[in-house]
């Protein structure tokens, strides 16, 4: 299905007048940065550990910046697959006593409530995932809104902005840690592997690219 035939089918009209910002740099679409903590690399069968979504809001000079985040750490599905070596990685400990955690479906409906509204304030009709290795937060995000059966995901369902794409073509690095390096973000390696640090970094990142297009002269604010 084309991205053109998909956006045919959204039942979205904007106000008469000038668009939001936000809305006219990315063609109606708000970035949401995204990253998720699973149990392995299988989205249909591995559990969802963790998900975290920070907005992407933009100033009056027309630079992005991180705006709020969302994060749950969340109940892995019934029967869902956990690598001992994905534990490992992450460092989760599912019995922890503060864990606190929520089911997927409390997880996404609080997330996605949040999102409809920053969506709404920026004038925009839907939200578009940003991850580092987008393909993969997307598939884990797709697989638990299939399962929960939730009707309202404001994501698109199969675009997204991958910032390890992004940031190989700014600073030759493909890799979170030494892309934020390159870019003068700070990342704290300890804290890594979070998926609310990780998201925030990603969204640092993001900003940073884009903000670094536009200072080149590389995004006309006037162009429809």
């Amino acid at each position: 299905m084309s991205e053109d035939l998909y956006e045919d089918e959204l039942d979205v009209s904007f106000p008469a007048g000038p668009r939001h910002p936000m809305a006219a740099r990315f063609r109606g679409y708000l970035p949401v940065v995204v990253d998720v903590e699973t149990g392995g690399f299988n989205a249909a069968t591995d559990a969802l550990l963790e998900i975290a979504a920070t907005t992407v809001a933009m100033d009056e000079q027309g630079f992005l910046y991180p705006d709020h985040t969302h994060f749950f750490r969340v109940e892995p599905f019934e029967g869902a697959n956990i690598e001992q070596a994905a534990l490992e990685f992450t460092g989760i400990k599912l019995d922890h006593p503060l864990r606190m955690a929520v089911t997927e479906e409390h997880a996404l409906t609080e997330i996605f409530r949040g999102l409809r509204k920053s969506i709404k304030a920026n004038g925009c009709k839907r939200a578009i995932l940003v991850g580092h290795n987008s393909s993969f937060d997307l598939g884990f995000l797709n697989a638990a809104v299939l399962r929960t059966g939730i009707k309202r995901n404001p994501f698109h369902p199969f675009s997204s902005f991958d910032t390890a794409t992004l940031a190989g073509l700014a600073y030759g690095q493909t890799v979170l840690a030494k892309a934020c390096q390159a870019a003068g973000i700070e990342f704290d390696g300890r804290e890594a592997h979070s998926a609310r640090y990780d998201t925030e970094k990603t969204a640092e990142l993001f900003c940073g690219i884009v903000n670094r297009w536009k200072e080149m002269g590389g995004w006309m604010e006037d162009y429809d």
